[in-house]
Formats: structure tokens, sequence, C-alpha cells
């Protein structure tokens, strides 16, 4: 049975929405295939229609939660950080920050898996740097934005590594704090 264009290109969101959440939870390699298209609730052998291999189905599932993360608009900077660095966010792997989920697992990817990351970090640098845009220079702007995108990045990364909750939940709210610290004072 041919299955139209319209539901080809629904299955291929569903087995990228499986895959991101799979990835982020548990990285790639403890992922398989046929596990992302059971999640999709399609068969493994419809894979090969989507995707060449599963090296391009990482590639192509970095940058369907890039294009998903660059979509969302926070009202502003604080409340982007405020979302960001909560627990709420710290715990909902499967559909948090593929960066802080997935970054050190890309450097061990194919070319174009790294490239995914590596653009999607660079844009992320720039939409911060564009929020902080009141800045005297561009350079002191940039310096800012990928300060403070790694320190959310890095106290994500930190309290979702601890198993006290106490200190988990200081890393977020200490990060935040820092943040907006260094944003009165520049």
């Amino acid at each position: 049975m041919k299955v139209s264009r319209e539901q080809m290109q629904a299955n291929r969101q569903r087995i990228l929405d499986a895959a991101g959440e799979r990835f982020r939870e548990r990285g790639f390699e403890a992922v398989s295939v046929s596990e992302v298209m059971k999640a999709a609730g399609l068969t493994h052998g419809g894979f090969y229609g989507h995707f060449s291999s599963k090296d391009d189905l990482i590639a192509e599932t970095l940058s369907h939660l890039a294009d998903q993360s660059l979509q969302r608009r926070p009202a502003s900077l604080d409340a982007y950080v405020d979302d960001y660095l909560s627990p709420r966010h710290r715990d909902n792997l499967g559909r948090g920050c593929a960066t802080a989920a997935l970054a050190s697992d890309a450097r061990r990817q194919s070319g174009e898996g790294r490239t995914v990351m590596s653009d999607a970090v660079a844009s992320q640098i720039a939409r911060f740097t564009d929020a902080l845009s009141t800045h005297d220079s561009a350079e002191d702007a940039r310096r800012e934005a990928i300060g403070t995108w790694s320190a959310m990045v890095g106290a994500l990364i930190l309290a979702r590594s601890v198993e006290d909750e106490a200190l988990s939940d200081e890393i977020l709210t200490s990060t935040k704090d820092w943040i907006r610290q260094g944003r009165s004072q520049g």
C-alpha cells in the first residue's frame, strides 16, 4: 500500500520526535533504530525509507531538535534563564536541552552530526548575543552570550549529575543568580 507524501512527512516527524526523546534520555549508543521505530509506532523496515543509516538519523535528529529550540521565543532572556535553570527542565531529560544532553556524545559522531551540533551552539550564541545587544560593543555582548550559555549548559549538566537534590537545586539557583549579577554589573 502506497503511503501519501503527507503521511511520509508525518511519519518522519514521529521518528525524529521519538529519536530526540530517547537520545536525550540515554545517549546515541544506548538507543537502537528498532527502539526508535517502535516508539514512533512504525516498523523497523520503514526506517530506510526515511534515513540512510543511524548516523543519518542522529544528524537529522540533532537538526530537528536545534530547529525546535530556535523556534521557541521566550518573553525575555531572564524568562529563558529561569525556565532553563529550573527543576522542571532538569528533571525532564527526554524533552530538555539537546546541547546539555548530547554535546559530548555528538563529539563522537560522524562529521555531519558534529557539524549540526556545532551549528546549533553557534546559533544559540548568536541568539543570546542579539538579546544582549544593549551592550556598548558587539564584542562585549558576544562574550557575555558565550559565558551565559556556557554557564547555563554546564549548570544543567552538573545539576543532573548529582544525587543530592538540595545541591542540584542550589547549582541551578546559584547559576541563575550569578548570571543576573553579571548582567546587572554589565
